[in-house]
């Protein structure tokens, strides 16, 4: 594949990330022409020297069985049988290698994510499949730690769905700065790496927001917020009033993290209509992870999925049942 220019010639960064290196649909329908090249491109990411490694218990004492059956590749040390998808969200999954590479890159060349309904009709696979590939990519971003040296913006916004009114009970929401039918989700950005970290919360008490913001900057790092209440009491902190129709000044403004919201709600409404609240962390983590990665390249983002993906797995019963 032929190198794209990484810059616009005048050393800067050209509008639309053009500094990038991404990859036509061409080529992505040449580089997986077959099953064959796919699984060879999957190798090559996993094992750069084509050894195969035990995706069970990492030993190197493995190699790859003749006849493929039960599965390509067997340890030595562990005595199990194992595929490429072994250990990932796709193990389990009867589809080719070459869907799987063609998912990853749907969704990571979409701006604002990709839809299961299209995902079944640019990959003719039933609706239900590809609603479930797309969350088996999803958990490549879930549980990522992050510890922000700052100065950090925090803000917190409110996304559908809808949440359950139990008799007797008040509704979630009322009174925390959001409609009752929306959840609270609170999200940092760092100004030094421009990466985002995202939570979905139970409400925006200060024993809620607090916590967040422990949990993702580095102690002391100056923090820079609106005036909501829930963040008084924070350390080395600086807001801004927007009640009062102040929006920035100096470096006080969460600008940046309000940006990040304008891209989720435009996808929201876009393109997947809903989020349901069971999986709403999903998709919040799912856009911070895409947001965290939009300089790489268009292959870098596809194999920082799969490195995602090793050491985890997502059974469909798990996805699906019911939280009572």
């Amino acid at each position: 594949m032929a190198k794209g220019k990484k810059g616009n010639g005048d050393g800067g960064q050209a509008p639309g990330r053009s500094h990038r290196e991404g990859v036509s649909v061409i080529e992505m329908a040449e580089m997986f022409a077959t099953e064959e090249k796919a699984i060879d491109w999957f190798e090559q990411w996993l094992w750069p020297d084509r050894q195969p490694v035990c995706l069970k218990c990492g030993s190197v004492n493995a190699y790859r069985v003749k006849s493929g059956k039960p599965m390509p590749y067997r340890c030595r040390d562990c005595k199990d049988y194992f595929s490429l998808k072994t250990n990932t969200p796709m193990q389990d999954s009867k589809l080719p290698l070459r869907l799987w590479a063609w998912a990853i890159y749907l969704e990571m060349t979409s701006l604002k994510g990709v839809s299961s309904m299209k995902l079944h009709r640019d990959l003719k696979v039933r609706q239900a499949t590809a609603w479930y590939m797309l969350h088996r990519i999803r958990e490549a971003f879930m549980d990522v730690a992050h510890e922000f040296e700052g100065p950090v913006e925090v803000d917190e916004t409110h996304v559908g769905g809808r949440k359950k009114h139990k008799r007797g009970k008040s509704k979630e929401g009322i009174g925390q700065g959001g409609a009752a039918h929306m959840t609270p989700v609170a999200g940092m950005k760092d100004r030094k790496t421009n990466r985002i970290a995202v939570r979905v919360l139970n409400d925006t008490t200060k024993a809620s927001l607090h916590d967040f913001v422990e949990s993702y900057r580095k102690p002391g790092a100056k923090l820079y917020t609106d005036e909501a209440r829930g963040y008084d009491g924070l350390e080395n902190r600086e807001s801004v009033t927007h009640s009062a129709g102040e929006y920035v000044r100096g470096m006080a403004h969460v600008n940046g993290v309000e940006s990040f919201w304008a891209t989720l709600k435009r996808a929201h409404k876009g393109v997947y209509h809903q989020f349901s609240v069971k999986h709403l962390q999903r998709y919040v983590s799912q856009f911070a992870g895409r947001h965290n990665v939009r300089d790489m390249d268009t292959l870098e983002q596809m194999q920082h999925v799969l490195a995602g993906m090793v050491g985890r797995q997502l059974i469909y019963r798990d996805l699906v049942r019911s939280d009572g």
